[in-house]
């Protein structure tokens, strides 16, 4: 509950500084000529749809489990995490046909003063990423890392935008397609960072084993526990903020069914409360019989 919390607070902080640079890079780029600048508020706008979807999805996804969802509503967030790529990638096309078009006809140069907003914007959009994608590793939270890599896209697009205005204010005539050029390129680079966050939401969705890591972890946290003589099969899938898990593991062969339920509830409430995010834990209790001379 707590993750969900502050993954609800980050999305509020994402959406708010993306209406507000939505508003200034429109500006800017309007009166100061350059379609670059455009193009960047086009993506600041359709950020601010995906923050709103994420932020839906969480609330969503703090629902309890109930009799049709006994492991949560977890599950909506790869799904919001695939309708941010979408908005990515409509983005994408929508600023590289502009970009085309603007190629294609004169314009004037860009203002030299957009260089400073430019320069502002891009510290701003990566400080966004680096608070944003921190609060996801704490959170767990897959569409958070969407929302994250969503300003780290935008800080790419905004150097491109930067080096294009540089290009064209600094050669002068001649190079005034330079801002066009680098909003061209600035749509490529956000269809390549939505691959990057589609992949993992797919992995998500599918069940796909991505956690070795996690594996190990249980394993070491299992054999602290007494009783437990170690573990076999051991499989996570994961929904919303926290990971399912099925694990074997063997105890004595010669104890009773008792004692044997009484160990798999011991193992269950320590790696409950020693590894973060887990969710519902299933043990499976295996025979262990030591071999006899």
């Amino acid at each position: 509950m707590i993750n969900q919390q502050k993954a609800i607070k980050t999305i509020y902080f994402s959406l708010i500084g993306n209406i507000l640079l939505a508003i200034i890079k429109g500006v800017t780029g309007i009166v100061g000529h350059s379609y670059a600048l455009v193009a960047d508020a086009i993506e600041s706008t359709s950020d601010i749809f995906s923050s709103l979807l994420v932020l839906l999805g969480l609330k969503y996804a703090k629902k309890p489990a109930d009799e049709n969802h006994p492991y949560g509503h977890g599950k909506i967030e790869p799904l919001m995490t695939f309708i941010v790529v979408v908005f990515l990638i409509a983005s994408a096309i929508i600023i590289a046909y502009k970009s085309i078009i603007n190629i294609q006809t004169p314009h004037k140069v860009p203002h030299t003063w957009t260089l400073y907003i430019l320069g502002v914007i891009i510290i701003w959009k990566e400080i966004s990423y680096r608070i944003v994608i921190h609060n996801s590793h704490k959170t767990n939270s897959s569409s958070l890392k969407a929302d994250a890599w969503h300003h780290r896209s935008d800080a790419l697009t905004s150097i491109a935008a930067f080096i294009g205005i540089l290009i064209a204010v600094t050669l002068g005539d001649g190079y005034e397609t330079a801002d066009d050029w680098a909003a061209l390129i600035a749509s490529v680079i956000i269809i390549y960072n939505a691959y990057h966050i589609f992949r993992p939401a797919l992995g998500e969705i599918m069940d796909e084993h991505r956690y070795d890591d996690l594996i190990d972890e249980i394993r070491k946290v299992s054999e602290t526990v007494p009783g437990i003589m170690g573990t076999e099969k051991c499989f996570i899938r994961k929904a919303g903020m926290h990971h399912h898990v099925d694990l074997h593991a063997r105890v004595n062969g010669k104890i009773s069914v008792t004692k044997g339920h009484e160990i798999s509830h011991l193992l269950k409430d320590t790696l409950k409360q020693k590894v973060p995010n887990l969710g519902h834990i299933l043990i499976h209790i295996e025979p262990y019989h030591q071999n006899t001379l």
